[in-house]
């Protein structure tokens, strides 16, 4: 199946559930608001539920200025329409219950639709550095790593976010910086411009590709960042100052949920390892292959609320420092943002990691 019809039966069924939440939103607004031009305004609900999916494909396969606007607009009203489904289905029957008129209650769900919108936007702006100590047996002597994950580099965070990454990077003297996958959104530009920034991280830097990779073709996404100086592990070992660094890549079915490429590949478990892995997946094959710390990403930590309590339910565990068996584990809530530029109940986050000898 060429990646074109990927793309095209994918968004066919995103625009299908998407289609499913504006007719909703619609639907309810109507009952409680009473629109004066119903008809109206169910066309424009037909058009905003058109708004990503067309913004997506636009800006994918001929991106320009117009569709860069279209797409910055369309991830916007892709939350805000998320928070109105959310408050409707909860918010809701909370004020009827409380006898607020049905009016007054639509006006108010709407009102707090928008100030969270607001709040989001402005929380995905700043960027949180969270330093966090592991002690790892067998390291000869203290190491600082820096972990990004989930940046998106695209169109929403372009090369001036990914500079400003960087230089906040570099302000915390790392040894080394692991990049744990989804550096690239799929959507928007992927070339050595977008990129250029990574050139000047002042330590060794190690990269996986995420899922979002895979959207953009591997091999595509090697050729761009070859010139940065960023090196891509792709199921393999390196060692750097004392440290096995084990790199997996991210399957290419996404439901698998194992990793059974950690045990085949050769590395000492009497000595200190890492595994750079996006998906906070096969952690009990990792920790009983003898792998020290997996780092990953991923989750985003649900990134927007509900969403934010969602992703409990598919992940074992969903951001922080864990131990599973004899293995640490840490999931950083990601760099970025994917989909709506907003964070409401999460932030984005450099990781500080302090490796340490147990």
């Amino acid at each position: 199946m060429s990646r074109t019809l990927q793309y095209l039966i994918f968004y066919g069924i995103f625009f299908i559930v998407l289609y499913g939440m504006h007719l909703y939103v619609y639907w309810r607004l109507n009952r409680m608001l009473g629109f004066t031009s119903p008809r109206m305004v169910f066309a424009v609900f037909t058009l905003a539920a058109l708004l990503f999916p067309i913004a997506s494909l636009c800006e994918k396969f001929t991106p320009n200025t117009a569709s860069m606007l279209l797409y910055t607009a369309a991830s916007i009203w892709l939350g805000v329409v998320f928070l109105l489904l959310t408050l409707l289905l909860v918010g809701e029957p909370l004020l009827l219950l409380a006898t607020v008129q049905k009016k007054t209650a639509g006006l108010l769900i709407i009102a707090a639709a928008m100030g969270l919108s607001l709040y989001g936007l402005v929380n995905a702006l700043f960027i949180d550095i969270k330093e966090v100590t592991i002690p790892l047996r067998g390291l000869e002597k203290p190491l600082r790593i820096v972990q990004l994950s989930d940046i998106h580099v695209g169109t929403i965070h372009n090369s001036g976010y990914l500079r400003r990454i960087v230089e906040k990077t570099n302000a915390l003297t790392p040894d080394m910086v692991f990049i744990t996958g989804d550096l690239f959104d799929g959507i928007g530009p992927v070339n050595e411009h977008t990129v250029a920034p990574l050139r000047e991280i002042h330590a060794p830097a190690f990269f996986v590709i995420g899922n979002h990779e895979r959207y953009d073709g591997v091999d595509k996404v090697s050729r761009v960042l070859s010139s940065t100086g960023v090196r891509m592990l792709r199921n393999e070992v390196i060692e750097s100052k004392g440290l096995q660094i084990v790199g997996v890549d991210f399957p290419e079915r996404e439901g698998i949920k194992e990793n059974t490429v950690v045990r085949s590949l050769p590395f000492d478990k009497n000595r200190p390892s890492v595994l750079m892995f996006h998906a906070p997946h096969g952690l009990d094959d990792a920790a009983q292959a003898g792998i020290s710390l997996q780092v990953s990403g991923h989750t985003h930590n649900g990134q927007l609320f509900p969403f934010t309590l969602l992703a409990r339910l598919f992940f074992r565990h969903v951001q922080g420092l864990h131990r599973v068996g004899d293995m640490y584990l840490y999931i950083s809530p990601g760099t970025g943002t994917w989909g709506p530029p907003m964070r409401i109940g999460s932030r984005n986050e450099i990781t500080l990691l302090h490796l340490v000898p147990e």
